[in-house]
């Protein structure tokens, strides 16, 4: 239709041309315009092949992105699901292909945060439960208001406060906006501080904790509260899975040359190499455990900020070492 409807009009317009300049005498009336005829068939040739060849530049371009334009809607409407098929010359290739590695990202996203809304739902549910119980027992007369009961109640509201802190610690991290102090810091100071901690804990009983380092190790530059707090969740996660007359040891010591190794190793249970590969994952319990499930996933964000790298390894019914090297200079090349 569209190379008629051109041919017509060139026709058309050359036939209007002659008229024009038969009567101003540029052309004998009644010959045969026959340079006319062979200019026409000339450009009517030309005027199809050309139009022939922009149809089919159109056809292989708008193919291709009419299919991205729609897979696009559908992803800005929530359907996730969409791929493009990558046809067409190499860039069109290539456009699909991204399209579909960001479209992949989407749905991973969008599948993370509904997990992270169950995971936390899960999480609050449990001690906002028990704090409603006891409130309506203790009004009800069913149970006694005594110290034993506020005592319950005062546990289950700590249990939401840390629950909260690691929220908004993971939050930072993972979104880059954890602001660290750094300062020339003793590591095995740290975990010294971290064993007195637990020793003098009111909780049940539970394995001791020593500490294993060197008389001299060089300062590294990090930010203390939060190296402190890597090694606390390491720690507490060893001891969560470690019998009372099992040992948990952290060794301090240099790595190597600019780094300063930090481990903790226990005498627990250990892990099988499934549960040893979402170790780090968001709210991954193992079984029998009683806390939020971000330890490991915050110590790992917390490592990462300061340059250093953090690994597991375990053994079913030997234990488990989890393993911290960090840089003695900051990532800004200070020391």
């Amino acid at each position: 239709m569209f190379v008629a409807v051109l041919a017509t009009g060139i026709v058309g317009t050359v036939s209007l041309v002659w008229a024009a300049a038969t009567r101003l005498g540029l052309a004998a009336p009644g010959s045969p315009p026959g340079s006319a005829l062979f200019v026409l068939g000339g450009g009517l040739a030309g005027a199809m092949l050309t139009a022939m060849a922009l149809l089919g530049t159109l056809r292989t371009v708008g193919r291709p992105l009419g299919a991205v334009m729609d897979a696009a809607g559908r992803v800005a409407e929530g359907d996730y699901g969409v791929r493009v098929a990558e046809q067409g010359a190499p860039p069109f290739r290539a456009l699909a292909r991204a399209f579909n590695t960001m479209a992949e990202r989407l749905a991973s996203h969008d599948r993370q945060r509904r997990d992270l809304m169950a995971d936390l739902s899960h999480e609050l549910r449990t001690p906002v439960t028990v704090l409603q119980g006891k409130l309506e027992g203790l009004l009800d007369g069913v149970y006694p208001r005594d110290d034993d009961q506020l005592t319950t109640l005062l546990e289950e509201t700590g249990v939401l406060s840390r629950l909260i802190d690691d929220l908004r610690t993971l939050a930072l991290s993972e979104s880059g906006a954890l602001l660290l102090q750094r300062e020339p810091t003793d590591i095995a100071d740290l975990a010294r501080d971290v064993a007195r901690g637990f020793a003098g804990s009111a909780a049940a009983p539970h394995a001791a904790v020593d500490v294993d380092a060197p008389a001299e190790l060089p300062p590294a530059d990090v930010d203390p509260i939060r190296i402190r707090e890597v090694i606390a969740n390491l720690v507490s996660n060893a001891l969560r899975y470690t019998p009372a007359e099992g040992s948990v040891i952290v060794r301090v010591s240099a790595a190597s040359a600019g780094a300063i190794r930090i481990e903790v190793r226990d005498t627990g249970a250990g892990m099988t190499p499934d549960e040893l590969a979402h170790a780090f994952d968001r709210f991954h319990k193992g079984p029998g455990s009683r806390g939020s499930g971000l330890g490991l996933t915050i110590a790992k964000h917390l490592v990462a900020a300061h340059g250093g790298e953090i690994q597991l390894s375990s053994e079913v019914g030997r234990g488990t070492t989890a393993t911290v090297t960090l840089p003695v200079a900051s990532l800004n090349g200070t020391a």
